[in-house]
């Protein structure tokens, strides 16, 4: 098979040379982007002057026959032809004769592969923002059912002090809120065309850039040739952008698998996103959340990979450029993924209320309490605090926890101390209380959750 760009080369690479050196086992993904490149091209062409309508309309007819062709799996792509764009070019040549030769008039690989990524990965985010939006809903659905469940807090892993499950749950909304804006804002990069900056230098024919810019529904153009074919900062964005979302998925992953241990036992998972053991028959294990906290380190790994591959570059474009695309395939399926499965996930859990506020009513979860009351009677804090301390160590030498000691034994540590310290030890009172903004307090949930609303 020939080569297209071989007029030059006397020789050829062995069969394993060219398998090496390919695109197309990855980058046939884009089919569907540098279809749509090469008409709106085609039409600008045309609309220029440098082809004919008729050309044009050849063309065109011939690409959205490809399109037809790839979208049900019917094209055949080589090796020998490296990547989609060659493989497009040989497949409409052998359609519509010479003719597909014209198409790519006043236009570089360079330029193409630049559009067909900021295409897709245009199409991508706007999907990966819809599903963020998505979980956030079910976040939300299971908070509103629980605002008034109790659960320890934890600082250190150890139990701090008792809050809300709907105020936990809500922190996961802003978290993944955060990474909504995040990719949103990412869509201003990457919504900017390179079409036209040639291989690097520009062209003397007389394009419309801004032509084709519209036509693919771009926002501009890139101002400067060099840059447009050398930029991969949108990728590098898109892939940190992905790479702070799954580290807080893998986060809820990693608390989810605590919490259905049989040493917490807060919820269960559905049992569509769990598995069974082939030795073990009683195992339920949380294998999704697994999944996704380990598939973080695939999306850590491509952001590294591509940093490296780019970091000592010259301008324009290089070969080394190839490996933008397996990371950028991969992470989108990655967050895509995980992001379906937490989503069902979340909605399908069972929330075991009765032991999670049983976990709060035997612990010193409520010691700050009494530190608060006592500092709402004039103690310093830092003296309130050793004295709290003091009846905690009392407790564990006893063998009890703190509303289980008289009110002589508070007495005895203070006078301040009245028969309300008991509604103050109360975990469900401790957590109502709490009503600063932004709290666990029942009433400031119920805010955040309608702001959450609203956003939504």
């Amino acid at each position: 098979m020939k080569k297209l760009w071989g007029g030059r080369f006397t020789g050829s690479a062995e069969e394993w040379v060219d398998e090496f050196g390919a695109s197309i086992g990855f980058d046939q993904e884009l089919a569907k982007q540098d279809i749509e490149g090469s008409v709106a091209h085609a039409t600008m062409l045309a609309t220029c002057g440098i082809i004919t309508e008729a050309e044009a309309n050849e063309i065109i007819q011939g690409l959205k026959k490809l399109e037809q062709q790839a979208e049900q799996g019917e094209l055949d792509y080589s090796a020998k032809l490296e990547d989609i764009h060659l493989n497009l070019e040989h497949h409409l040549t052998e359609l519509i004769g010479p003719t597909g030769g014209k198409l790519h008039t006043a236009r570089s690989r360079n330029d193409q592969v630049a559009t067909d990524m900021h295409l897709y990965l245009k199409e991508q985010v706007s999907e990966i923002i819809e599903l963020i939006t998505d979980f956030q809903t079910a976040l939300v659905d299971q908070a509103e059912q629980n605002i008034e469940t109790l659960m320890p807090g934890y600082t250190h892993l150890q139990r701090a002090q008792p809050i809300s499950f709907a105020h936990h749950l809500m922190a996961y909304f802003w978290m993944l809120d955060r990474d909504k804006q995040r990719f949103i804002d990412s869509l201003k990069r990457i919504n900017l065309s390179p079409l036209g900056a040639g291989a690097l230098a520009g062209t003397t024919f007389p394009i419309d850039r801004h032509m084709t810019a519209e036509l693919l529904g771009f926002a501009g153009i890139y101002e400067n040739s060099l840059d447009a074919v050398s930029d991969r900062d949108f990728i590098l964005e898109f892939l940190s952008d992905s790479s702070i979302l799954m580290m807080h998925l893998s986060r809820l992953c990693e608390e989810i698998i605590l919490w259905t241990s049989q040493e917490f036992q807060f919820i269960e998972l559905s049992d569509a996103f769990t598995t069974g053991s082939s030795i073990m028959p009683q195992k339920k294990n949380p294998d999704m959340a697994e999944l996704i906290r380990g598939k973080t380190g695939r999306v850590y790994g491509s952001l590294m990979g591509l940093l490296t591959v780019l970091k000592g570059l010259p301008l324009a474009y290089n070969k080394d450029m190839q490996e933008d695309k397996e990371g950028m395939f991969d992470t989108v399926k990655t967050v895509r993924g995980s992001l379906k499965i937490f989503a069902g996930m979340i909605r399908t859990m069972k929330v075991k209320k009765e032991i999670m506020e049983g976990s709060v009513k035997n612990d010193f979860s409520n010691a700050t309490e009494l530190a608060d009351y006592l500092a709402s009677k004039g103690v310093p804090f830092r003296e309130a605090h050793e004295i709290v301390g003091k009846l905690v160590l009392t407790c564990i030498e006893k063998g009890c926890y703190l509303a289980d000691l008289p009110l002589d034994a508070y007495k005895g540590m203070n006078m301040l101390f009245e028969e309300d310290i008991y509604d103050a030890l109360n975990t469900y009172n401790a957590v109502e209380r709490r009503k600063s903004a932004g709290g666990t307090g029942f009433s400031q949930v119920q805010v955040q959750i309608e702001k959450a609303k609203t956003l939504l």
